[in-house]
């Protein structure tokens, strides 16, 4: 059987995104193959009810964009109950965001994101992960789901990603030099309130 064909077949059975790294240990090939025969299965599955997805170095079975409209009316419901406003402005900084922590959603929301975020990962449109860069934290990404509801096969192709992205990033630096000013500000009054107290100490011992 063709490469390509495997990983078809494998992705099919296991119903959920698996890394290159992993396939290449499953099928016994290299990396740089499982590329390769990704890029022939992409083609393969043109215009079929199905495509490939990537995110990442992870790659997904997802229905495809053509038949968006019937899976939309299937599953609406089931996605749209109960997301209010919170709900779709905390997604909107996971998709545009992340990987991100939680501390970062509530300081861009200005406001505690904990239950939000319980219920979104429960509904499947966000995921929980170690933060690579800390393992005692974790980040939130997009699930595979949010991303195949939405009908895009990579986060680059939402809506001015990339404008969007650096609206946000842009916020998030203002907010921290304006932490690091208040943070010098409240330094230096300190100092100068321990210098008139150290003034006022010697001005006593002085006078006795």
């Amino acid at each position: 059987m063709e490469l390509d064909k495997k990983i078809e077949a494998i992705l099919f059975w296991k119903g959920e995104p698996m890394s290159i790294k992993k396939l290449s240990q499953i099928l016994s090939v290299s990396e740089e193959e499982i590329k390769a025969a990704i890029e022939n299965l992409k083609i393969k599955l043109e215009g079929r009810g199905i495509s490939l997805m990537e995110k990442e170095s992870e790659i997904m079975l997802v229905t495809s964009g053509e038949a968006s409209e019937l899976i939309q009316t299937l599953t609406k419901e089931e996605l749209s109950k109960d997301l209010g406003k919170a709900s779709l402005e905390t997604l909107s900084i996971i998709l545009y965001q992340g990987p991100v922590k939680r501390s970062e959603i509530d300081y861009i929301r200005g406001v505690n994101s904990q239950f939000i975020l319980r219920n979104l990962l429960v509904r499947g449109l966000i995921e929980k992960i170690s933060d690579p860069k800390d393992a005692r934290t974790f980040v939130y990404k997009p699930s595979f789901e949010l991303l195949a509801h939405l009908n895009v096969k990579s986060i680059e192709e939402l809506p001015e990603y990339e404008a969007v992205r650096k609206d946000i990033e842009s916020f998030k630096s203002a907010g921290v030099e304006e932490e690091k000013k208040t943070e010098a500000l409240s330094d230096s009054e300190s100092l100068e309130n321990e210098i008139q107290e150290d003034s006022e100490l010697k001005a006593n011992e002085d006078s006795i």
